[in-house]
């Protein structure tokens, strides 16, 4: 049942899956960092779970995603001390999710979530004909530009004919 890297996007569009007696679905919380994300399981409890470096270059997951995790060894894990308590064992998708949710796997806790398609969040919108402002036409359609908050603003410099008017009127 372990695929490798190879078969690893055919065994991601797989429509119809049973969960095993030691998986069940959780929602990542956060991303730690090292292949570490932060999990709620159907329970409601916060727990770390490993993120194999197969799903690395060619799976990517953001907070609020939804995943099938292994938790065979999480007492014993608990027991020893690590914070790592379970294993990501595939990354559900949009389709598979709205499957899941009408089936009697699907845990409670997530009924209310809904699912987030990949193309949608990843799009800038775009506004219609009818939308766009005569004010806005020097723009040619485009969005507003934020503020760069990787840069820090230069002190502003000032000018010397400035102080130089300040300094004449003083005397």
């Amino acid at each position: 049942m372990n695929r490798g890297r190879r078969n690893l996007k055919q065994a991601a569009s797989e429509q119809d899956f049973t969960l095993e007696e030691c998986q069940s679905i959780a929602q990542v919380v956060s991303l730690r960092g090292s292949n570490q994300i932060e999990i709620m399981d159907a329970k409601g409890e916060n727990s770390l779970a490993l993120f194999p470096a197969k799903f690395r270059e060619s799976m990517w997951i953001r907070r609020g995603s939804f995943v099938v995790i292994d938790h065979t060894g999480k007492e014993k894990a608990q027991e020893s001390g690590s914070k790592v308590t379970s294993i990501v064992c595939k990354v559900l998708f949009f389709e598979q999710i709205r499957l899941l949710q009408k089936s009697p796997e699907w845990p409670e806790i997530f009924r209310d979530a809904k699912p987030v398609p990949a193309d949608e969040s990843s799009q800038i919108p775009i506004p219609q004909q009818g939308e766009i402002d005569s004010s806005d036409e020097s723009d040619d359609g485009m969005p507003p530009l934020e503020a760069n908050t990787n840069r820090l603003r230069p002190f502003g410099v000032q000018c010397d004919a400035e102080t130089d008017s300040g300094s004449d009127s003083d005397s």
